[in-house]
């Protein structure tokens, strides 16, 4: 059973920006945990890499946690479409997902689901 998810919290996708800064020119990811339908935190999972090119989390370290929608990762160019890795990724790990890309600001990022569509998300 999939969660609805309406929207993500104003902080939380601030902090993501914040972290693909840090990372940059690497890829970041982690996992999203969500509350009554909204992104409330990200979740960093031990042994998780990034890279130039991609960012690779060992989801065998993550909790079973049925409040974890998805994945948050960022891009490091303006490009926030899904690559056919990160369509892969989708439709075998949660309901929704976020690409944060470059020059990481509260316009550079886009939602999806798991089939790569696009998700009109809230940020509250």
């Amino acid at each position: 059973m999939s969660v609805k998810v309406y929207g993500i919290k104003k902080a939380t996708l601030k902090m993501a920006m914040e972290i693909a800064k840090d990372n940059y020119p690497h890829e970041f990811a982690a996992l999203m945990r969500a509350r009554d339908g909204l992104i409330i935190e990200l979740l960093f999972i031990p042994g998780t890499i990034g890279g130039e090119r991609s960012a690779s989390i060992p989801f065998y370290m993550a909790p079973v946690d049925f409040s974890i929608v998805g994945v948050l990762h960022s891009h490091p160019s303006p490009n926030y479409h899904p690559s056919k890795a990160d369509l892969a990724l989708f439709d075998r790990y949660g309901s929704v997902h976020i690409i944060v890309a470059y020059p990481y600001n509260m316009d550079s990022w886009m939602a999806f689901d798991r089939l790569g569509n696009t998700v009109d998300l809230k940020v509250l």
